[in-house]
């Protein structure tokens, strides 16, 4: 079965845009071009420790002169999306048996050469297409890419040479999904890079689209698998700040199924608006009718999308309505949500036919949108589609840098997906993340309820924007770390303060986790990390505002099961979207504890469907392909 591979630019653009190169050349890098990876705060931030109110405090005026910065942007998947991205069957694996020439080539061996888990580029014994070994699509190596596979101390190293895992349950029929793999997040040794920098993010679609695969009987694709939408699906009771945008919540557990390992959790938690307090929404959709849309599970369900947001709707707020296939059309004006009824003709008259482009659809929603805009309401273009597009005239680039600079202006973009067989999950995600938006998958009706019923307003108010996260780890208590997820999210330490570098919104009431593995050192007594969260106010031209919180080692707990329901949910999330996406770091978990774990915290309808799914997975072999790797000298 082969499965089609779009080549990238140059070798350089695929190690740049799948996350490949070691964090430690990046500080040396940074070193030798006269900049500081490791820059302190010029102003004086107010530290506190475990769960905290972040108060309204003044604007950072004194971050450093943004002439006086490298302020290229960090490496993103954005700068050349058609790199690195894989056409997928939906079973997911991608060198099964007796494939040979043009096939997805096996995982690269990986050449981080010592330390914790650095990541290697890789020589993989067979590359993208056929023969030769171009790139290793994916470092087996322990010490290269991925950190270790068991340890006694963090002198112990074990080296693997790399071999292919046997293929899962594949699903044969044919299809054109498109997912980009954007590696695992090795370890990291404290002593050489201290600090991880990376942008909030809120989108689930990955853990929704890897429900519905699994609810067909099939693993997803592990390209398409990422590990912070899913722990990001599920809501952890956090308790919403009292004063400012955020609260900031800590909590650290030894790792259930790693020994000498332990799992810091930071989660935030954003303000909450009541309907009487959240700003006017001005939105304008833009609905992909063409041919490829014609089934239930796309146009159909796109339009209940529409009718359950609408019914969510009030006074004030504004629709329009914009359609594009072969060409585009204006299907209605901006209009009052007091008008509903009109509103849900205008949508119920879609019908679907035709080619796509794109493009011009965005040029028209735009233009809608700016006939509405309001300064100081939520104005925001969304999406309806499967992704599968033609760009049009305009080039990918200056499509993406189209649509950043109406973010910078005020009018956010956000990407609903829908359907399988030909679903671009990288396309719809980029488009979310220039346009300042969220990027949903929609797989049924109760997904549309829950998106635009009762999340509202975290899917349509935003709170805070270009959100950044630092975590700088005290090197007299942990010895190395690895954020798990979040790897196109990176950005670089330096970049932290650069303004200019674009970063994560977030909603109102949404709640955003990160998960960190860490190996702690003997003495680990006092501060573990210094947290700090940047973020700008919604809207044009915000400066930004920065707080820290101590990571304290009062916040361990003994045993997993003291640990709060919360992070124990957390933590089953992250695990079992390691496990699909065949990380090495989940070699040693049992799924059947894994779903244990979840049936004994998990009360909501959502966990206890998280359980279902992990049993789904370990009946289809998901843990397989590992089991057989990993027992490979």
């Amino acid at each position: 079965m082969a499965h089609s591979i779009i080549r990238p630019a140059s070798l350089l653009s695929l190690l740049v845009l799948g996350g490949c190169f070691p964090k430690e050349n990046e500080a040396l890098n940074v070193a030798s071009e006269g900049f500081r990876a490791i820059d302190e705060p010029t102003d004086v931030l107010e530290e506190d420790s475990k769960s905290i109110d972040v108060a309204e405090v003044v604007e950072t005026a004194a971050s450093p002169d943004v002439d006086s910065i490298d302020d290229s942007p960090s490496p993103s998947p954005e700068s050349e999306p058609m790199a690195a991205q894989v056409l997928a069957k939906p079973g997911g694996i991608h060198s099964p048996p007796g494939a040979s020439n043009g096939s997805l080539g096996s995982r690269g061996s990986g050449l981080g050469g010592g330390g914790l888990g650095t990541k290697g580029i890789g020589s993989g014994t067979s590359g993208y297409g056929s023969g030769g070994g171009h790139f290793g699509a994916r470092s087996k190596a322990y010490e290269g890419r991925t950190g270790l596979k068991k340890r006694k101390a963090i002198g112990l190293r074990r080296q693997m040479h790399p071999r292919s895992p046997r293929p899962p349950i594949l699903d044969v029929q044919n299809s054109t999904e498109e997912y980009t793999d954007h590696g695992v997040n090795p370890f990291t040794m404290v002593s050489k890079d201290a600090k991880s920098t990376f942008s909030i993010d809120v989108d689930t679609a990955s853990y929704t689209m890897a429900r519905s695969k699994l609810k067909q009987g099939v693993l997803p694709a592990w390209e398409g698998v990422r590990a912070e939408e899913f722990i990001n699906f599920f809501d952890y009771d956090y308790v919403e700040p009292s004063r400012g945008p955020f609260a900031v919540h800590m909590e650290s557990m030894p790792d259930p199924f790693r020994s000498g390992h332990h799992i810091m959790r930071v989660g935030v938690q954003a303000k909450r608006f009541t309907a009487s307090e959240r700003p006017p929404l001005h939105l304008t959709f833009l609905v992909d009718v063409s041919g490829s849309m014609s089934s239930a599970d796309k146009l159909g369900l796109a339009k209940t999308s529409m009718h359950t947001l609408v019914d969510n709707l009030q006074e004030g707020d504004t629709v329009a309505m914009a359609t594009y296939a072969g060409r585009v059309a204006r299907i209605l004006e901006p209009t009052e949500a007091t008008q509903a009824q009109r509103i849900h003709k205008a949508i119920d008259s879609l019908s679907s036919g035709g080619s796509t482009a794109m493009s011009s659809g965005i040029d028209l929603a735009y233009e809608m949108a700016d006939e509405a805009f309001v300064k100081g309401a939520e104005n925001r273009v969304i999406i309806l589609s499967d992704g599968d597009a033609n760009v049009g005239t305009n080039s990918w680039g200056d499509m993406l840098s189209q649509i950043k600079g109406y973010a910078d202006q005020g009018v956010t973009l956000s990407t609903i997906g829908y359907g399988q067989g030909n679903y671009r999950d990288t396309l719809m995600e980029q488009l979310a993340n220039k346009g300042d938006g969220n990027n949903f998958y929609v797989d049924t009706a109760k997904e549309s309820d829950r998106i635009f019923g009762e999340k509202i307003g975290g899917t349509m108010i935003t709170v805070a924007r270009d959100t950044k996260i630092q975590v700088e780890f005290n090197p007299e208590a942990v010895e190395a770390y690895r954020l798990i997820g979040y790897e196109n999210r990176d950005i670089a330490d330096r970049d932290f303060r650069n303004d200019r570098v674009d970063a994560g919104e977030v909603g109102s009431g949404h709640s955003v986790t990160a998960l960190y593995q860490v190996v702690l050192a003997e003495d680990h007594d006092g501060e573990l990390a210094t947290v700090r969260v940047r973020w700008e106010k919604p809207g044009a031209d915000s400066k930004a505002t920065e707080r820290a919180f101590g990571f304290d080692a009062d916040s361990l707990v003994g045993d997993p099961a003291d640990s709060s329901d919360g992070l124990k949910l957390a933590y089953a999330a992250a695990t079992f979207a390691e496990v699909l996406r065949q990380s090495p770091h989940a070699a040693e978990v049992d799924l059947q504890a894994l779903r244990a774990m979840v049936n004994e915290v998990g009360t909501s309808t959502e966990a206890r469907e998280l359980a279902r799914l992990i049993g789904t997975a370990d009946r289809l072999g998901a843990m397989s392909a590992q089991a057989s790797w990993m027992s490979k000298d």
